[in-house]
């Protein structure tokens, strides 16, 4: 089964909390503050798999989570850190944001080098962070930051320099089968081909080898979703070069290679204009079995020089005309740019914990209650100890520094009012 477009949900590992401890040994009956710090939770890395072309092990599988860092101890044991998590894509996926589609990261990006989509929360504090000149017995530690989580959703995009492109049985698969080592169900039926197919082609004489991909049959109304071309035209997004593949053998007296060419054509325009403005090549093929003085081949013929395209007449069955196709294609990838990477629409910042919402603050007056949350706030209450004195001193100053109690001010609070941040709730007294 092939597997294109799927949606998964990615979590980073959790930072351990820091350690509430005191310094214990013999003859040393009252040491000092000695917790360890929680270690880091594991990022979600995504990584290229090389011999993998679809996403069907995303099939079963929806839901990534990094595993979370340990807690501290006593005696300064830091915890451990996280397990990373890594993903593999096939070469060619696009990591875009659920919902929006955004492009996060392609995977064909600098060689498909690793990509951390989701990075683990920090380890929080132990206590001995947390002892001064006056607070010398600090009863609490600093809890570990939550890892970043996301909806995602992967397409494959296979990266080829040239497509195969034609209507449903035209011979696509056979040309490919014949000039790469390739080896696609072949039949003579439509729509045999259901799912795209890559081959490397080695260079003919112009040069250097390509990749080519074998695209299904498209169909008209293929870009409103007919047929099996709304699924597989986003595979051509990266060809450099088209070949368009179509028929002229008229074995059936009611051939017309141009109205067939018009066809695919109208369905490239409709999906992308920028990808219908390509460069084509015209393989005229099943020439073996074709009558080359028919009026279908002459209007072919005006077609292709009134559009700038150059026919080539090939036959898959013989191989009459390939290593002359091969040859052309080589020497036209030379002239055209490299190969497209789709670049990020999102900010990296953006994306990342700390730019979203770690000092974002949402604030809500209801009545004579004021609630106030926020990453940030929902990490610190994690390291405050509500029963002991000198750690609620240093929320109130926390929340006072960060401009809480001045924007609370702003809103209206006054003496008595209740202000409630997560599961702490206080009556404010100036």
């Amino acid at each position: 089964m092939f597997i294109d477009r799927i949606e998964i949900h990615v979590k980073a590992g959790n930072g351990g909390n820091g350690a509430v401890a005191f310094h214990r040994e013999k003859y040393v009956s009252h040491g000092g503050p000695d917790g360890g710090d929680g270690g880091r939770g594991g990022d979600v890395i995504m990584r290229v798999d090389p011999g993998s072309n679809t996403l069907l092990a995303f099939r079963y599988r929806r839901k990534f989570e990094a595993e979370n860092g340990k807690d501290g101890s006593g005696k300064k044991f830091h915890g451990a850190a996280g397990e990373d998590l890594v993903i593999l894509v096939p070469p060619g996926t696009v990591i875009r944001e659920a919902g929006t589609g955004r492009v996060i990261h392609d995977m064909s990006e600098g060689g498909g080098a690793d990509f951390v989509i989701c990075r683990g929360g920090r380890g929080g504090w132990g206590n001995r962070h947390f002892a001064t000149p006056t607070r010398q017995l600090p009863m609490f530690a600093k809890s570990g930051t939550r890892g970043e989580e996301k909806d995602l959703l992967l397409e494959l995009k296979m990266i080829a320099d040239v497509g195969l492109i034609g209507l449903p049985n035209v011979g696509k698969s056979s040309i490919l089968s014949r000039i790469s080592a390739a080896r696609p169900k072949i039949a003579d039926y439509s729509f045999t081909t259901l799912s795209p197919n890559l081959g490397v082609v080695a260079g003919g004489s112009g040069g250097g080898g390509f990749v080519a991909a074998d695209i299904p049959g498209l169909i008209e109304g293929a870009s409103a979703g007919a047929g099996l071309g709304h699924e597989f035209l986003r595979h051509i997004d990266r060809c450099r070069l088209f070949v368009h593949v179509v028929d002229i053998s008229d074995r059936y007296g009611d051939g017309d290679p141009v109205a067939d060419i018009k066809t695919v054509d109208g369905e490239l325009v409709k999906y992308s204009a920028e990808l219908a403005g390509r460069p084509q090549i015209i393989a005229a093929n099943k020439c073996d079995a074709a009558d080359m003085e028919s009026e279908q081949v002459k209007k072919l013929e005006e077609f292709a020089a009134s559009s700038g395209r150059k026919v080539i007449y090939t036959s898959a069955a013989t191989g009459k005309g390939l290593p002359e196709l091969v040859s052309e294609v080589s020497e036209m990838l030379k002239g055209l740019p490299p190969t497209r990477v789709f670049e990020p629409e999102t900010d990296p910042e953006e994306l990342s914990g700390a730019a979203n919402g770690e000092r974002q603050t949402y604030y809500r007056k209801d009545g004579n209650t004021f609630t106030v949350e926020g990453e940030w706030l929902f990490n610190l209450c994690g390291q405050v100890n509500f029963e002991d004195y000198e750690s609620l001193n240093f929320f109130r100053k926390v929340l006072r520094k960060s401009g809480v109690i001045d924007k609370l001010l702003e809103m209206g609070m006054k003496d008595g009012d209740t202000v409630s941040i997560y599961d702490f709730e206080f009556d404010w007294v100036e």
